[in-house]
């Protein structure tokens, strides 16, 4: 199958990594294209950004579905930016990593929090999860206080405070799992989670294999007649 990934911000280097994590999970026969706009904000925060996102995000997945046959697509920002706008447009599934996180979240365990970047992008991933009626599972959104570039700028020092809010999650929200609340950890999950041996559950990886199961059940095919 061949599932394109939809970074919404405009920055490659997170689109280059989005797109190794993707691959490093799929499996054989799946072909992964990483793609971004290059005239929204360099990183999704909060609404605003997602709002100026939402015409370069529409106009790369139009362009890109009218140029070449895809059998899913990612849309790779945890603010699930545009997710429900893309989901009308298309004869095939459309995934939001935050989307997928929380559903493997309570696929993990009981409760799960969220760990996220800054405070503003709080109320909005607080609302999609109310929208999709994971409330009574979600014990908390936390951010960091880590800007989503910061990822890139001090690997080290985002890692360190990631984990400082991981371990108070799992200790004050008595959760089970952890999702991580930004695309831009997406190479951070697997380590964390040998750390604290509990789901650390990155949204990039989960949403690829939602995809490729979807499509060898034949959910959304253009394969499966409908007469």
């Amino acid at each position: 199958m061949k599932i394109l990934v939809i970074n919404p911000n405009s920055t490659a280097s997170m689109t280059e990594l989005i797109g190794e994590e993707a691959r490093s999970v799929a499996t054989g026969g799946t072909d992964i294209v990483a793609v971004n706009p290059v005239n929204s904000p360099p990183a999704i925060q909060g609404p605003a950004d997602g709002k100026a996102a939402l015409p370069h995000l529409m106009e790369v997945f139009d362009h890109e579905l009218a140029t070449a046959d895809f059998d899913a697509v990612i849309v790779a920002c945890f603010d699930d930016t545009g997710l429900w706008q893309l989901k009308a447009r298309a004869a095939i599934p459309v995934i939001g990593i935050g989307e997928a996180g929380f559903h493997a979240a309570m696929l993990a365990g009981e409760r799960f929090s969220v760990v996220t970047t800054l405070p503003v992008s709080v109320p909005v991933i607080e609302q999609n999860i109310a929208d999709q009626g994971m409330s009574t599972r979600c014990v908390k959104v936390r951010a960091t206080e880590i800007p989503v570039l910061g990822l890139e700028i001090d690997p080290d020092g985002s890692v360190a405070r990631i984990s400082q809010e991981i371990e108070a999650a799992l200790i004050e929200d008595k959760c089970n799992a952890i999702v991580l609340g930004c695309a831009g950890m997406a190479d951070i999950s697997g380590a964390l989670q040998a750390k604290f041996e509990v789901p650390i559950i990155d949204g990039v990886k989960i949403a690829v294999g939602f995809c490729e199961t979807l499509h060898k059940a034949r959910v959304f095919s253009r394969a499966v007649s409908t007469a």
